[in-house]
């Protein structure tokens, strides 16, 4: 097989596929994220009425992984919409729907009981009409944020562009990593990229820590990149560009991405855009303004595209596997929970529904004397050992 650097356009779509699937084949989680078109295909054909909600922009593809940190041009935090490639206006209950699976998908995951499931459900509503009647612009008020939600807001606060630097360039020289992610342009690639960053003001996508440099712009490197899960198979682009001359030079990252026409169904009462890229830059102003300020819609290889900066703040939500302290409940044996019932750490719930579990029978004859090997085996099964608590 080909390095993925020397891979041509003509053999990407297999080995994107093939990759998507692998993906998703990972967990229930995974399918879900990637198979956004086959959940519109399912609400469709269901037997059950989906309520309709006034026509506004949606995500169109509202899963977990889709949310976390964003900063703005300055430098500010918030949880926000990472990615609004299916962005219409439409209706905001398929946003909840598919949100909604996304947090069911995750608790299976998990081997959670159905009961979690459904008070996460519960708090999913609960906080929905909570954002609605929400004042955004009141002061940081962090008390109701869980444990997760703030430390992944102080890590992003923490992050500099020397961490993404590290994570995504070459360490010895500003380069993308020729690789199983970044894979070598043929010419007209590289000359597209050239042209849409000669059409696009970047200087108002790329912020520094002390305001934007409205310099000169050149492209340092640029690669294809294998990125995503339902997007894999769209072009891709990561493209190293430098603005600015001389000492005060700085490097920034753009992430050029194909939009493409949306899965989640449109309103007929509402115009929208009808160039995708320009689609998706609206929505996202709409629905993130951290993210849409940086955005701009272009055109590349005479497709729809569009390109924003990637800041090193910028993390994913991810609840791949949900802890007892993320989902509020567990079911654990009785005698290991036992000293944390006593100290409070723990409380016991439903109680009624607890199941009676047939005690545990080991069998041998009764007029021979068991030998040492076995007896140990016994002692150790009738010991402390395997009735000492475990951190829960």
């Amino acid at each position: 097989m080909k390095s993925p650097a020397l891979i041509a356009p003509a053999d990407r779509q297999r080995l994107l596929t093939q990759t998507r699937r692998l993906k998703m084949a990972r967990s229930a989680h995974a399918y879900v994220r990637g198979s956004t078109k086959q959940f519109y295909a399912w609400l469709e054909n269901s037997p059950t009425g989906i309520p309709e909600g006034p026509p506004v922009w949606i995500c169109g593809d509202c899963h977990l992984g889709n949310m976390g940190p964003l900063a703005d041009g300055k430098g500010r935090v918030r949880i926000q919409i990472r990615d609004l490639d299916q962005t219409a206006i439409g209706n905001p209950a398929h946003d909840i729907i598919r949100l909604g699976l996304s947090l069911a998908s995750a608790a299976r995951g998990s081997d959670l009981p159905g009961v979690t499931t459904a008070r996460m459900l519960e708090g999913l509503m609960a906080g929905y009409q909570a954002g609605l009647a929400g004042d955004f612009d009141r002061g940081k008020d962090r008390s109701n944020r869980p444990e997760l939600i703030q430390r992944l807001l102080s890590q992003s606060l923490r992050r500099r562009w020397s961490q993404l630097a590290t994570e995504r360039l070459d360490p010895d020289r500003p380069r993308l990593p020729r690789g199983k992610r970044f894979w070598s342009l043929e010419t007209p690639e590289r000359e597209g990229l050239t042209n849409l960053l000669r059409a696009t003001d970047v200087s108002n996508l790329i912020s520094g820590d002390h305001g934007p440099d409205k310099g000169a712009i050149g492209l340092v490197d640029a690669a294809y990149w294998m990125k995503g899960c339902s997007s894999l198979g769209r072009l891709r682009y990561a493209v190293l560009v430098r603005l600015g001359d001389g000492r005060k030079a700085r490097l920034g990252l753009i992430d050029v991405k194909e939009a493409d026409a949306a899965a989640a169904p449109r309103s007929t009462l509402v115009a929208m855009p009808r160039d995708n890229g320009i689609r998706v830059v609206t929505g996202a102003r709409a629905l993130s303004p951290n993210l849409g300020e940086r955005m701009e819609a272009g055109r590349l290889l005479d497709r729809a595209v569009v390109m924003r900066e990637l800041a090193p703040q910028d993390l994913k939500l991810e609840l791949a596997r949900t802890t007892r302290s993320e989902a509020d409940l567990a079911c654990m044996i009785e005698t290991q929970a036992a000293p944390y019932l006593a100290s409070g750490a723990l409380v016991s719930v439903l109680d009624d529904w607890r199941p009676m579990l047939p005690p545990n029978y080991l069998y041998y004859a009764g007029r021979r004397n068991p030998p040492p090997a076995l007896r140990a085996i016994i002692d150790a099964l009738k010991g402390p050992v395997m009735n000492a608590p475990v951190e829960p």
